[in-house]
């Protein structure tokens, strides 16, 4: 089966590794015009918060996308396959991180996903849950765990 979209899942805390998530994808999308859908699912309080960081004064004049498409760590990953010529969409979501993820890996048909994640103690698992293991648990499509260095 040959890929033609790959779901980029960015979230709280991907920025320490955001280098690693666009090497990663940039070197399975470029040689095979792959398109990415690059995914910022925010929880409400983060979308407020960010709005307001953002100077945007009321939340709802303003879609999901427009503020991901601000978002530091989106346009930071943005760059990135500009620079190297892959064709990105960018879409945000608010709600919960892993059912928005796959949600919208099932709208777009995405054929992989690919999420950020990092070292935990089997504690911390059990009592914080991880949104990479339920989306790996419950995606429509393969899913790639990239970890931070």
């Amino acid at each position: 089966m040959a890929l033609e979209r790959i779901l980029l899942a960015v979230g709280p805390g991907n920025e320490e590794y955001r280098k690693n998530l666009t090497d990663f994808v940039t070197d399975v999308a470029s040689p095979a015009d792959i398109t990415v859908v690059l995914t910022h699912v925010f929880t409400q309080d983060e979308f407020e918060s960010t709005t307001e960081r953002l100077g945007i004064e009321s939340p709802t004049e303003v879609t999901p996308d427009e503020v991901a498409r601000r978002h530091d760590t989106i346009r930071s990953i943005s760059k990135g396959l500009d620079e190297a010529g892959i064709e990105y969409e960018t879409r945000g979501a608010v709600g919960s991180h892993s059912e928005e993820i796959i949600r919208i890996a099932t709208e777009n048909n995405s054929d992989l996903i690919v999420v950020g994640g990092r070292k935990r103690t089997p504690a911390g698992k059990a009592v914080f849950g991880s949104t990479a293991q339920e989306v790996m648990l419950s995606a429509p499509c393969p899913v790639t765990l990239v970890r931070e260095s």
